[in-house]
């Protein structure tokens, strides 16, 4: 029996997110059109737009829907530097979309470093942001390799201070534990749908209450100026229809913990280096490593007996880097071996147990295979 456990890279489409959406396919209406067709569709965004915003403590005027996460933060890096930063300071472990969209936009960049947890210091960013010129500080909620989470609200009370624009990367959290942009107290933040059983190709931004974007699409005058294009209407409703279950089952994702724990103890006591296993984490992902195992062949091994994971980010078209964020926390011994192992709404406690009992005796058989060698070459 075959085992999905990647919800951080996609997680399966909800049946319930099936049923909105096919309905709105059914029913093409262009939201724009004034006719019955099209205030059809313009509810459909509108109630979507407002469930969207319930998942993160928001007001639904402050959702712009987008093709996904990597659009979103893109546009709130533009918009920070469009209302006046004049640098950035982007975490270490910071997704790919985030880390190059802060390149790419010609300010000067600085890393904010993580410790051997994958943690943020904050005493370095205290210290970085006493230097001249406004900055726009992007940490994300939650790693998308280690699911390590990160003390945002405590960076926004240094932010605020320094003047600066805090934008916050949701995109693994939501659903997942409780995200509320207004305790975070981010200026803006992303969400993508499909992390949350939705589908692929829509993600959102919220923006805090009086914070302006920028548009990075012209066009049209759609998501009330700030993306042009006609909206993808059953993907957003999809997305609404995700948001809202998400939240429905929010403590059942956060009791998924003790499944995730007991496979890890397995897995740890196998050999296995749990990577920020000593801080808080989600309570969906294990991220771990072994030296001497590289990460194509743990997943081969693993996919060969049923079992669907990853070695972290899955966003470098199918290649398997290093892992940046074990990188990150100095770990780079472990750094070709990482496995990401991540379950969601219809991850079982038996999915959790069929994966460490595959990694274990993997792992073992991999280990005598060594020895052998070991051993014709004495």
């Amino acid at each position: 029996m075959s085992v999905y456990l990647d919800y951080n890279a996609s997680g399966l489409v909800r049946p319930e997110v099936q049923e909105i959406m096919a309905k709105a396919l059914a029913d093409n209406g262009n939201p724009s059109a004034v006719h019955a067709a099209g205030r059809r569709a313009r509810a459909r965004i509108e109630t979507a737009r407002g469930q969207v915003a319930e998942l993160v403590g928001a007001d639904p005027t402050a959702v712009v829907f987008s093709s996904g996460g990597t659009e979103s933060n893109a546009q709130a890096i533009v918009s920070a530097l469009a209302a006046g930063c004049e640098r950035l300071i982007v975490g270490a472990t910071e997704h790919p979309c985030v880390a190059e969209a802060a390149t790419a936009s010609g300010a000067p960049v600085e890393v904010l470093p993580v410790d051997v947890n994958g943690v943020v210091d904050l005493v370095w960013l205290a210290e970085a942001l006493t230097r001249p010129g406004r900055a726009v500080v992007a940490i994300h909620h939650a790693n998308n390799e280690s699911g390590v989470i990160q003390p945002i609200a405590e960076a926004a009370v240094l932010v605020r201070a320094a003047g600066g624009w805090l934008h916050v990367d949701a995109i693994q959290s939501a659903g997942k534990i409780p995200v509320d942009m207004r305790a975070l107290d981010a200026d803006s933040l992303t969400l993508s749908a499909h992390k949350l059983g939705g589908p692929q190709g829509v993600g959102a931004l919220v923006l805090k209450e009086g914070v302006a974007a920028v548009r990075i699409l012209h066009g049209a005058g759609q998501e009330r100026g700030l993306r042009a294009g006609t909206e993808n209407v059953p993907g957003i409703a999809g997305f609404g229809a995700a948001a809202d279950c998400a939240a429905r089952d929010l403590d059942a994702a956060m009791a998924h913990v003790a499944w995730r724990d007991a496979a890890e103890a397995r897995v740890k006591t196998a050999g296995a280096t749990i990577i920020g296993g000593a801080v808080a984490r989600l309570p969906n992902t294990l991220f771990m490593a072994v030296e001497g195992w590289d990460s194509p062949q743990q997943l081969i091994t693993l996919d060969l007996v049923g079992v669907m994971v990853s070695a972290g980010s899955a966003c470098s078209s199918g290649k398997v880097k290093p892992s940046k964020a074990i990188s990150a926390m100095g770990l780079d011994h472990l750094a070709t071996g990482g496995v990401r192992v991540s379950g969601g709404w219809g991850t079982t406690e038996a999915d959790w147990d069929q994966f460490a009992e595959a990694w274990v005796t993997a792992w073992n058989k991999h280990k005598a295979r060594l020895s052998e060698r070991v051993k014709e070459v004495a």
